[in-house]
């Protein structure tokens, strides 16, 4: 199965053989969403309930509807729904720290990497004062790389809503930040496929 496209026509995943095969492909990515979401204390846990929960229900995944990874990220936010508060800690918490930069370190992306933990804590506090559904819907397409497709499928949501959504989450982070360089995009999201392009073209 692809991960990042809708499943083939007639795929289910109500064969345990191969739910264990999208568990195996889907666990590692799904549980750093919710670990950057809500810390690792908490993550294996909900990252299990959330699989758990994908199993009971697995026979209501319907690949006409979309993608079995944006089903599964459906159910990794509304478990994540429940625990709003530890994610606001979290936030919290990163936007007090103290960056650590090696200031000796010599490397060529030594500037890259000071700027980046420069700007994490201010990062942290402006997610913090995004309204619930404009951070879902930006931390869906930053951090989980879902289009604008896929979010509309994990969100139940029109397509058309889940744009508006990021929209004006992106307006509100350079309200707070400035003039904000989304490359430098931190809490270790992946690059951005070259694809879909930066969070600025979206």
């Amino acid at each position: 199965m692809s991960g990042g496209q809708p499943a083939a026509a007639g795929e289910r995943i109500v064969d345990p053989r191969d739910f264990e095969a999208a568990f195996r492909e889907h666990f590692p990515p799904v549980y750093r969403f919710i670990a950057r979401r809500v810390g690792a204390a908490l993550a294996e846990d909900l990252a299990a309930e959330t699989f758990a929960t994908a199993y009971r229900r697995r026979r209501l995944f319907d690949a006409a509807k979309g993608s079995l990874r944006s089903w599964l990220y459906g159910i990794a936010n509304n478990v994540v729904r429940n625990h709003w508060r530890a994610e606001q800690h979290l936030l919290m918490l990163d936007a007090r720290l103290l960056p650590e930069v090696d200031l000796f370190d010599e490397s060529d992306v030594i500037d890259e990497r000071v700027t980046a933990a420069l700007l994490a804590p201010r990062l942290a506090a402006a997610l913090g004062r995004l309204t619930r559904d404009q951070r879902e819907v930006l931390l869906l397409f930053a951090w989980a790389e879902l289009s604008h497709e896929e979010i509309a499928t994990a969100l139940e949501i029109a397509v058309g809503t889940a744009r508006s959504r990021l929209s004006r989450a992106r307006a509100a982070l350079r309200e707070q930040l400035g003039d904000f360089d989304f490359d430098l995009w931190m809490f270790g999201r992946p690059e951005p496929d070259p694809a879909r392009g930066g969070l600025d073209h979206a």
